[in-house]
């Protein structure tokens, strides 16, 4: 018998498979309907429905919603591997790599366009609402890519600044599913603390996704080891090195990051993860995890909806924690 998560994940990968988003051109198409394929965890149309069940029944009819968050998320990862000129998405060829930045680019468009429309597919009563929402949480998500490029060429960027950054380009997304579910579930008292809750996971998880890129089985993430390092990102965990470190240390880290560094990647990756795990960077960045983690879960507490029902939105959220890819 499948639990109650699981039955959620089934319905809506079940929607998702079934879900055709264009057929010509085929070249426009086969981009788009490849990155949905790929699977993922998922969590973003997954929180949609944990948030509409809180207060609603019947999740089946808010599928296209919680899809077009899917279609949203997988825009933005879409053009975001371009500018990274990253390799490597969910274990497989990122689609500027599989075509060209081109076909890319424009699938990642109609993929936009696409999301709008399952936005509100079945919901004109809602329509201005639901586009109000999701407009400000987007054009959020590229405020906080445009700032993690432009910290890409800063020589030094705060930790206030970068938590700032993850805070718009990952985690309000978080927060916005959440509550997106609970105003479908014609929830208007708990919005504040399911959004504080998403945005606190957000947090965390993108925090969790700095220190896997460097410390994960490489089998079991899917995404290049060290990445964040080769593409010479400011991560939390460069960020609490500089902070950590002696004048020497400093120097050293970067060095390491500078483009005038004549080592390979393999080797740039090697000698900063020394670096870090004498400045004990790792377990300095678990301990800011677990404090985002606690604080969601304190706004978890204050939302006024059946135990049973906030527990399985609990329970789903403790086992993303613990995830180790």
């Amino acid at each position: 018998m499948l639990r109650p998560a699981d039955r959620l994940k089934s319905l809506l990968d079940n929607f998702i498979e079934q879900e055709r988003y264009g057929d010509n051109p085929e070249t426009l198409y086969t981009p788009l309907h490849y990155i949905m394929q790929l699977g993922g965890k998922r969590l973003r149309p997954m929180l949609v429905l944990m948030g509409y069940q809180l207060f609603g029944d019947h999740p089946e009819k808010i599928l296209s919603q919680a899809l077009s968050v899917e279609l949203f998320h997988n825009f933005t990862l879409m053009h975001d591997d371009i500018m990274d000129n990253a390799p490597l998405r969910r274990g497989q060829q990122t689609v500027h790599e599989k075509w060209d930045n081109n076909r890319a680019i424009l699938s990642g468009d109609v993929m936009l366009v696409r999301a709008y429309d399952y936005l509100i597919r079945g919901k004109a009563e809602l329509s201005h609402e639901l586009v109000s929402l999701f407009n400000d949480c987007a054009a959020a998500v590229c405020e906080g890519q445009q700032f993690d490029m432009d910290f890409e060429k800063k020589e030094e960027v705060s930790e206030q600044e970068y938590l700032g950054m993850i805070r718009l380009k990952t985690a309000v997304l978080i927060g916005y599913s959440l509550e997106l579910g609970a105003a479908l579930g014609g929830d208007h008292d708990n919005r504040q603390y399911l959004r504080d809750f998403g945005i606190n996971i957000g947090l965390g998880f993108q925090l969790k996704d700095d220190l896997l890129d460097l410390y994960a089985d490489q089998d079991k993430f899917g995404k290049q080891i060290g990445g964040d390092i080769i593409s010479r990102k400011k991560t939390f965990l460069y960020i609490t090195a500089l902070a950590q470190g002696s004048e020497t240390e400093r120097s050293s880290l970067k060095e390491l990051y500078s483009t005038r560094c004549k080592l390979s990647d393999e080797a740039r990756v090697k000698d900063t993860r020394n670096l870090f795990d004498q400045l004990g960077v790792r377990e300095k960045t678990e301990e800011r995890i677990a404090q985002y983690f606690e604080k969601a879960f304190e706004s978890l507490r204050k939302i006024d909806a059946p135990l049973n029902r906030k527990s399985l939105l609990k329970k789903f959220t403790e086992n993303l924690i613990g995830r180790q890819q």
